[in-house]
């Protein structure tokens, strides 16, 4: 079902457009308004653990948020953390540029969402 809710997910958040220079929280809003539209139910800010919060969670989905193009290792250690978890069975990243990630980690897949990517012509 993991495979399903990921999909879900992505298609989602294909329909966010950002302005050039949002600002994370920006990011937040316009990922919970497009997961609300989608009619996912989704968490935000959820707790895995002591000190350990993902962004958003939608089932067994962790959904971290980006501005910018981070350091890809210290991402990589970032949802290592997350996904020691038994909360998560994967994680979506919502990124404003696109980086290299494991396509898994600890076994469980990982995709990326860059939002440059969706920021051409939007048409009704």
């Amino acid at each position: 079902m993991t495979d399903a809710n990921i999909a879900l997910i992505l298609d989602a958040l294909a329909a966010v457009r950002m302005p050039a220079q949002p600002g994370e929280y920006d990011i937040h809003a316009q990922v919970a308004s497009a997961l609300g539209a989608a009619g996912l139910d989704f968490e935000h800010e959820y707790k895995l653990g002591p000190r350990c919060r993902i962004d958003f969670r939608v089932g067994r989905v962790g959904i971290e948020v980006k501005k910018g193009r981070p350091a890809a290792t210290a991402l990589t250690q970032q949802l290592r953390r997350y996904l020691e978890s038994d909360d998560l069975d994967a994680a979506v990243v919502v990124v404003q540029r696109a980086l290299p990630l494991p396509g898994r980690i600890l076994g469980k897949p990982v995709r990326i969402v860059s939002l440059n990517r969706l920021w051409g012509v939007a048409l009704p």
